[in-house]
Parts: C-alpha cells; sequence; structure tokens
C-alpha cells in the first residue's frame, strides 16, 4: 500500500522526529511511506479564529497534495480530525456546491489497528507509560481502546492508569492563550492525576497536548518524560 504522510504543522516545526518514527514504523509493516512536499497546514487555527478564506485555501491545497494516494496518515488526532470533519464544510462555507469527499485521512492508531488490522507491530519499550487520550481524539474520532491495544502489545511495556484520564489538559490551541487561567487550572489537575500514577512516560496521539503537559510537568521537576505514541511503537526500547 501507498502510504502519504500527513504530518502536521506542530511536529514538523517542533517534533520531527515523531514524524521519523511513522515513516519507521510503516516501512517495517512491509509499506511504501511517501511525503508529499507541497503539504501544508490542514487549516484548522483558520477556520477556528475566523478566517475562513484562508482556511478554504488551504483546504483545496491539502486535497490537491494528497491527491492519487491509497491512504494518508498523520501522527496527529486533532489535524484527522479537522479534514475529516471540517473541510467539507470550510469549503460549503466558501461558497463550493460540489465538495467531493474528505480525504482518506486516518490518524496513525486507527491506521493500524481498523485499516491493517495490526495491533502488535513488534516494539519494545520496557518502562511504566500512562496513556493520556486527547480530546480529539477521544471525542472527534472515536479513538476507543485502539491506543491501548497498541500499548498492550509493546514488550516490557507496563501501563500506568491515569484517573480521570479522558479530562481535557487544558491546551486546545489558541484557548491556553486566550483562556489562560483557566488551562493552567485544567492542566494542574492533569499533571496531579498523571504523577499519582508513578509513570516514568506519558504518551497521547497529538503532540500539542504533550507539549502542554509536558511543561507543566517539567516546572514540577517531576522526571516524567512525554512521548507520542508513534515513537513508542517505532523504537526498540529506549
Amino acid at each position: 500500500m501507498r502510504v502519504a504522510l500527513f504530518v502536521a504543522c506542530f511536529n514538523d516545526a517542533l517534533f520531527p522526529g515523531t514524524g521519523r518514527a511513522v515513516v519507521r514504523l510503516l516501512e517495517r509493516l512491509g509499506h511504501e511511506v511517501a511525503f508529499p512536499s507541497a503539504q501544508t497546514c490542514c487549516g484548522q487555527m483558520h477556520w477556528t479564529t475566523g478566517y475562513h478564506a484562508e482556511a478554504a485555501g488551504l483546504a483545496r491545497g491539502f486535497a490537491a497534495a494528497f491527491a492519487g494516494h491509497d491512504a494518508i496518515v498523520t501522527p496527529s488526532a486533532s489535524c484527522a480530525a479537522t479534514v475529516r470533519r471540517d473541510h467539507a464544510r470550510i469549503l460549503r462555507a466558501a461558497g463550493e456546491r460540489d465538495v467531493p469527499p474528505a480525504p482518506p485521512v486516518h490518524e496513525l492508531t486507527e491506521f493500524l489497528v481498523d485499516v491493517l488490522g495490526v495491533t502488535d507491530v513488534g516494539a519494545s519499550f520496557p518502562h511504566r507509560v500512562a496513556y493520556h487520550p486527547t480530546c480529539h481524539s477521544a471525542r472527534a474520532l472515536g479513538a476507543g481502546d485502539r491506543p491501548l491495544r497498541l500499548l498492550r502489545a509493546v514488550r516490557g511495556l507496563e501501563l500506568a492508569e491515569i484517573p480521570a484520564a479522558d479530562e481535557c489538559c487544558g491546551f486546545g490551541g489558541t484557548f491556553a492563550l486566550k483562556n489562560a487561567d483557566v488551562s493552567v487550572a485544567l492542566v494542574a489537575d492533569k499533571v496531579r492525576h498523571i504523577r499519582s500514577a508513578a509513570p516514568d512516560v506519558v504518551c497521547a496521539v497529538d503532540n500539542s497536548c504533550l507539549a502542554h503537559i509536558g511543561g507543566a510537568l517539567s516546572r514540577q521537576r517531576s522526571g516524567v518524560r512525554v512521548l507520542h505514541l508513534a515513537e513508542i511503537l517505532a523504537g526498540d526500547g529506549a
């Protein structure tokens, strides 16, 4: 299967290792991975902050950049949800009548479990790991237990359960800027719950949330690392 990697802005700018991990993982599973160089932002921030014309241009560009691939895989539940849920209505809001179906974008764990039928990717990671279900993965995509099924199959990995795991971390894109006091309170609760589970590592499928959580953990000098799920699944135990 010819798979295109949609790396997403946050990963491209701040966490390039996550994109490389997705490529290593999919190639290890026998798939050719392409990286369309014309890809840009999915338009989520533009759409949610009122820049609708700009969002429509990005939606059109996205469809053109990824045309012709069997599947599109991204290590960002937030961006996958934007393409699948919002691109059609963004284009309709811009006055387009014949809006094509959304491109076949899959968040990584969806692709592994639902498309490839894989839960054991042959990974090893001998650490105690807590999984944070991000809002977009849990609510917009309905990720369910897919990430946990993949983690349970990793050699040496011990799962640590976070109390109130499905509560928001407080990031929410521009929410963290516009509602800083609420954002800080939410991440304080999240970090308190994480630390009560005593993990070595916290993982998720959105690096934006992990950056927010990781910053709070670092300020408390907790010693707990944050790591995208893709980097655990692609790894060999580091």
